[in-house]
């Protein structure tokens, strides 16, 4: 808190505009302390105890392998494609004004108070080889559903409201007139959109396409109907944690949900550098 000195050389603390820091301070890292850091330490701890060998001998299974490799390829390939369509919806939600466009901005909302298990039935009833979609794509040598690609659309309509609402309100702050200048100065729309409009851009997409990729790789109720579970083929590392600890193979469900753990912090530490990198580049965030 700022001070000032009296003549006297006294320092008198100016009172806080709003009042109680230490306390909010304290609860804060509080309930971080006993909602995060305290079960991360005692999964870190759980799972050292199986020493290197053991972890590495675990991540070297075939199935648990494949497991992770289904289920962090699958998360960021929804995280790209809801990265793209996310943008291009915000977009088309900032600047164009058309019938029903407050009821297509609620629906954005709606993976967010849907149960997950819902969602997953019904987009299990929609592309399986019987359903509203599924049964114009099976002709066509496409199956969605029981596959990875089945996987792949749970986690895009999962984390699709992730990107929407981090680039919107951005969006909503780019000044317009500096595409007009563009455009009087000789460029294109094309130029004008990756060169003016979409740099500001980059940090909120880099968020949102976090956040998406944080959301699908932990996600389960909403992908174990469509995916079909087939081991080496769509089984995800979520439900191979939960059939450990049904076989009461506690230490194995532990090992991969520390590898899970580690890798998930790798991919987002890369992240927030490219995000504060582009942040520093463009001067926006």
């Amino acid at each position: 808190m700022a001070s000032t000195q009296s003549s006297q050389g006294w320092q008198w603390k100016h009172p806080s505009v709003i009042p109680g820091f230490g306390m909010a301070l304290g609860l804060s890292l509080t309930m971080l302390t006993l909602i995060v850091l305290i079960p991360l330490a005692a999964l870190a701890l759980r799972a050292a105890a199986l020493g290197p060998a053991g972890l590495y001998e675990l991540v070297l299974d075939p199935r648990v392998f494949a497991a992770l490799k289904i289920s962090f390829l699958t998360a960021l390939a929804a995280a790209l494609a809801n990265a793209v369509f996310g943008t291009l919806t915000a977009w088309v939600l900032v600047r164009y004004d058309f019938y029903g466009r407050r009821i297509f901005d609620a629906l954005i909302d709606l993976p967010f108070a849907m149960p997950t298990a819902v969602a997953g039935i019904a987009l299990t009833a929609v592309y399986s080889p019987k359903g509203l979609i599924g049964q114009y794509l099976a002709p066509l040598g496409i199956q969605v559903a029981y596959t990875p690609l089945g996987i792949i659309v749970a986690l895009i309509a999962v984390g699709f409201p992730f990107v929407v609402r981090t680039v919107q309100p951005v969006l909503e702050e780019i000044n317009r007139e500096t595409e007009e200048v563009s455009a009087t100065l000789g460029a294109n729309r094309f130029q004008t959109i990756f060169f003016v409009v979409l740099p500001p851009l980059i940090p909120a997409i880099l968020t949102g396409f976090a956040l998406a990729l944080a959301r699908g790789v932990g996600e389960y109720g909403s992908v174990i109907f469509i995916a079909g579970n087939l081991p080496f083929k769509s089984e995800i590392a979520p439900l191979l944690i939960v059939i450990k600890l049904e076989e009461f193979n506690y230490a194995g469900a532990t090992a991969i949900a520390a590898v899970m753990l580690a890798i998930s912090f790798l991919m987002l530490f890369v992240i927030n550098g490219i995000q504060s990198w582009s942040q520093k580049r463009f001067g926006h965030g």
